[in-house]
């Protein structure tokens, strides 16, 4: 399965009339908190992956998730190939990865509101320490090309500038903002 997303910087008020006159379906806000963990046999940043364990608060309760993110896959997307998987017991999944050498290296928390638009999911995320994003995205097992058009149409529609996507992670933006100071 690839995640096929561009995502920019992007003033949430604007958005949110452009959604509405799309007429996209609201699908409801999520708490997250994400931690990242380091392998003990490789560099994640120099290999352009990420090993990652999502709590994610809603409405409906806490659901946690493993997901491993691939390098990315083109030049013109955040597209990489994406595994994940529900964890039962998170405390037992961090003895698990404790076990193999993994360690955490950074969280990233946030709040997002989800809309929906035909095949894609509009995320409008709010990031400590970064700002307001917007992320357009969708789930594919082939045909990149057009899943990244049709995200960039969707991007158009709301009046955002694909061209000025940015295809660093929060967690590498938040590092370079550690960075930086």
């Amino acid at each position: 399965m690839y995640e096929v997303e561009l995502k920019v910087r992007a003033d949430h008020e604007d958005v949110r009339k452009r959604l509405e006159e799309a007429g996209a379906t609201r699908v409801g806000t999520v708490e997250q908190a994400d931690v990242y963990y380091d392998a003990p046999d490789r560099n994640f940043a120099e290999t352009d992956e990420a090993l990652r364990v999502r709590t994610e608060r809603s409405d409906e309760g806490t659901e946690t998730r493993l997901t491993y993110k691939g390098p990315l896959v083109d030049e013109s997307s955040k597209t990489r190939e994406e595994a994940k998987t529900p964890v039962a017991d998170s405390e037992e999944l961090e003895a698990i990865l404790a076990g193999l050498g993994y360690e955490p290296a950074a969280e990233v928390h946030k709040e997002r509101t989800r809309f929906r638009i035909r095949e894609y999911t509009v995320t409008l995320d709010s990031v400590d320490g970064l700002g307001e994003f917007v992320e357009v995205e969708t789930e594919v097992e082939a045909d990149i090309d057009a899943a990244r058009d049709g995200a960039r149409d969707v991007m158009e529609t709301l009046g955002l500038d694909p061209d000025e996507q940015i295809r660093t992670s929060y967690l590498g933006l938040l590092l370079e903002e550690d960075a930086s100071e």
